[in-house]
């Protein structure tokens, strides 16, 4: 397991419920990826409501349940593992978007 603290790097990667790579599902695709790498950890957030640049509202209602969510994919580590698994991510996600920053890590134990 990777021992995490102090200066490390917080990457979300925002796409929707809907996306595949290949038939499976994006999110279930880039974590199984992130696992066979050994990233240290990864979560999958799922949005009640959220729109992207085709401006187009998804949401969960009462009325109908959207298919098409939007999803946040956060993962703590250090940039040079995130450099490195850079070039698989970019192949997986056709559309979206990824952002990075520092954050300081305070605790981190199994």
């Amino acid at each position: 397991m990777s021992q995490l603290e102090g200066k490390q790097v917080l990457m979300r990667i925002f796409i929707a419920s809907a996306d595949k790579f290949g038939s499976v599902p994006l999110y279930k695709a880039l974590i199984d990826m992130m696992h066979s790498e050994r990233i240290a950890g990864a979560t999958v957030l799922r949005g009640v409501m959220g729109y992207a640049n085709d401006s187009m509202l998804h949401s969960t209602n009462l009325l109908r349940l959207s298919d098409n969510l939007p999803m946040v994919i956060e993962v703590v580590e250090t940039e040079e593992n995130l450099d490195r698994i850079m070039p698989q991510v970019n192949e997986m996600i056709k559309k979206g978007m990824i952002t990075r920053e520092a954050v300081d890590v305070i605790r981190y134990t199994p």
